[in-house]
């Protein structure tokens, strides 16, 4: 379970979006072709795959820069380009998906593209087009020039290894040397063989087959290959080393202690680009004043929410937040949101293919037609949201003596039940707004409306969604209960 639900989750819903982040590295175009395989051919034994349709999706540092953006902050991405068609096809991508992106055209290398050829759910073939040795002399330069631009705006750097040839060793030595200068965070994502070309990044993150090999250790002795990053982190002064292990988790290894997080269990599709997913969350969880546990556990979860897809498919805010809704399910504070905060929700629930269920009332002292309206009502879909009067509203509805409980008490008290899964305070006289702004896919108000005295039973009806009328409990309403406590107490 991860710590201080409340922060991690207003940090996804609305916290990184002035976030910053700076990537640089090797960017790829990763292309597709989808279809499905029906025989073999008869000129050698290989299956043909009936091609269904293509996609172009931005690979490498580009994927990185992709998260970055579906979570919710800004991206500013550099690397190498073969100023050729892909080129173009890249760029127009990453401006599509709103991230601004510098990449240096080099003379005599192509734009790095991996084509692969999916039959049904199956990679059948990958076709890699790419130049991995050093670039000139000038790209380099101008790729400097274009980061110390972008530096002083950024929070944090993530410089992405695909060992491509963007990240040398002396690129990399000069762009953690500013960065560090300038006490801006650097997390690395490595492939080169020797870790020394990274000293003095904020934290390098290798999965387990890529430390052992830094390490010089077998992969298949994770306790050495652990150890050897503890006195790894030390030696190339690095705050803590981010190691993923797959189904076990992420070890969090500072030269004194590790730190293990479990996996979250998922079924696996898919790994590409898992590892940019995982930084990407954990820069942005860092940034955002999380604890290292606690980020690389969110990191942890969001990886194992992108392998459950085929192909390169970066993370978006709404499924992060969908994947914790289960733990948000057990507090009530996390339940009270603001209407931003509810869309967010929202759309995180209808990502997973979740129904919306809204009902609204003032919910002044709680009794059991409350409650059996608010089951009936979330038996009508996947999700529950209550809208309920503020309490300015509830006066003008109800008289100057009324609300009996404030709306701060009354949001609490409904946040609790297991029905109800949010709780939106309204300031207006009828919720129209609210509706009109949630769309709910069902409307539901209590038996003693008619579907014409609905508010919004007609604009729910227009996109699709239904409008249900739930029986009142014989004799429950929050006026009896006040006239009998009134006859009740002492003259």
């Amino acid at each position: 379970m991860i710590d201080n639900l409340h922060s991690v989750m207003r940090l996804i819903e609305c916290g990184w979006n002035q976030a910053h982040v700076l990537v640089v590295g090797d960017v790829m175009l990763d292309k597709y072709i989808w279809g499905e395989v029906e025989r073999i051919s008869p000129e050698a034994p290989v299956p043909i795959v009936r091609a269904a349709h293509r996609s172009e999706q931005p690979g490498g540092a580009g994927n990185v820069a992709m998260n970055i953006a579906g979570l919710g902050a800004q991206a500013t991405l550099l690397g190498f380009a073969g100023g050729d068609s892909d080129q173009e096809t890249l760029e127009t991508l990453l401006r599509t998906a709103g991230i601004a992106c510098s990449l240096t055209r080099t003379i005599g290398a192509p734009t790095t593209a991996k084509l692969r050829i999916i039959g049904g759910n199956q990679q059948m073939l990958r076709l890699d087009t790419e130049a991995n040795g050093p670039r000139p002399a000038a790209a380099y330069d101008s790729l400097l020039a274009g980061f110390e631009e972008a530096l002083p705006s950024a929070d944090i750097v993530i410089l992405s290894d695909y060992a491509k040839g963007v990240l040398s060793e002396d690129l990399c030595r000069s762009l953690i040397g500013k960065a560090r200068a300038a006490a801006t965070p650097v997390f690395v994502d490595p492939k080169s063989r020797s870790f020394d070309r990274y000293r003095g990044a904020t934290t390098i993150c290798p999965n387990l087959a890529e430390l052992a090999q830094a390490a010089g250790e077998s992969a298949r002795d994770v306790e050495r290959v652990l150890a050897a990053g503890q006195r790894m982190a030390a030696s190339l002064g690095l705050d803590y080393l981010t190691v993923t292990l797959s189904d076990k988790g992420i070890a969090v290894l500072y030269p004194e202690r590790r730190v293990l997080l479990p996996a979250v269990a998922r079924k696996v599709f898919d790994v590409s680009g898992a590892g940019d997913t995982a930084i990407a969350t954990l820069t942005l969880a860092i940034a955002g004043g999380l604890s290292i546990e606690n980020s690389a556990q969110l990191a942890n979860l969001a990886a194992g929410i992108v392998i459950g897809q085929v192909g390169t498919v970066p993370i978006k805010k709404h499924e992060l937040a969908a994947a914790l809704s289960g733990e948000i399910g057990l507090h009530a504070e996390e339940k009270v949101l603001s209407l931003a905060q509810l869309l967010e929700r929202a759309a995180a629930w209808r990502t997973s293919g979740q129904r919306v269920v809204f009902t609204n009332g003032c919910f002044d002292i709680l009794h059991i037609g409350h409650i059996a309206l608010l089951a009936e009502a979330r038996r009508q879909g996947d999700r529950l949201i209550v809208g309920i009067n503020n309490d300015a509203s509830v006066r003008r509805l109800k008289g100057s003596a009324r609300p009996m409980v404030a709306e701060a008490e009354r949001a609490q008290m409904l946040a609790a039940l297991a029905a109800v899964d949010a709780v939106v305070i309204f300031e207006q006289d009828t919720p129209a707004v609210l509706i009109e702004a949630i769309r709910p896919d069902v409307l539901v108000k209590g038996g003693d409306y008619t579907e014409a005295t609905i508010v919004g039973a007609a604009e729910v009806r227009s996109w699709g969604g239904t409008v249900r009328i739930i029986p009142t409990v014989e004799g429950a309403s929050t006026t009896k209960i006040i006239a009998k406590a009134i006859a009740s107490s002492p003259a």
